[in-house]
């Protein structure tokens, strides 16, 4: 994962869309604090901190140390949803970036996270979208669940959190992902799809799918392989 979220198609144009959330969230003025949950191998921490200061935690030791040294900051030990790090601290925006799909109880992670929000915070979250498209790529990620708007919503009221905006992403390459991973089935084919490609392909997956960033905002997909909610106490 370290080596693949740098260039790899997927992670870089989650940047840019997660990059582009931000911009709309967060006023020019001021220095939000930011905590990022399950920060991974840390490739995301270098975007949020050139939004404010930055906290985070990692449940994986191995993961854990790759963040360390590729931020140079020091990431906490923790889970979700009973083991949040810095206790003492609330936060402005706290990220969630395709981490909720892995964990069993997302009810009493959000009631968790909810909990550690400064006045006026946010919650900013990913997540793998509709059931219907569960595939060996859930599998392999160990995902309990893929969302829909409504379930994820469900599952943000009944933690005392409401959908401030929200879309479906990731749309343009819904039908290619659908065939690809059908087409993988049928013939019981267990294939990496997050395998980097050649540099071509690479670069032509990624302008398709950063292109979207820029329909954060001003237009709703009706549909696409992944979600994201920004969500405030009611």
């Amino acid at each position: 994962m370290s080596a693949l979220e740098e260039e790899h198609w997927w992670f870089a144009a989650r940047r840019d869309l997660i990059q582009a959330i931000l911009n709309q969230t967060i006023p020019d003025q001021g220095a939000p604090r930011i905590l990022e949950a399950g920060c991974g191998t840390g490739g995301n921490l270098k975007l949020l901190e050139s939004f404010g200061s930055v906290d985070a935690f990692e449940f994986d030791a191995a993961a854990r140390d790759i963040a360390i040294t590729k931020s140079d900051l020091p990431i906490a030990p923790g889970s979700l949803p009973n083991d949040i790090p810095f206790s003492e601290r609330s936060y402005d925006i706290i990220c969630l970036f395709d981490v909720l799909e892995h964990i069993e109880d997302d009810q009493a992670t959000l009631t968790a996270l909810a909990s550690r929000l400064a006045s006026g915070g946010r919650i900013i979250i990913t997540v793998p979208a509709f059931p219907a498209l569960w595939s060996r790529h859930d599998e392999r990620h160990h995902h309990f669940r893929r969302y829909t708007r409504r379930s994820l919503e469900a599952v943000a009221k009944s933690a005392a959190l409401r959908i401030d905006q929200d879309g479906y992403y990731n749309t343009i390459l819904l039908p290619l992902a659908v065939a690809t991973r059908a087409f993988n089935g049928l013939l019981k084919r267990d294939v990496a799809d997050e395998a980097m490609p050649g540099p071509l392909v690479n670069k032509s997956l990624y302008k398709i799918f950063s292109t979207e960033r820029h329909l954060i905002g001003r237009l709703r997909m009706p549909f696409g392989l992944s979600f994201f909610a920004i969500l405030q106490l009611k």
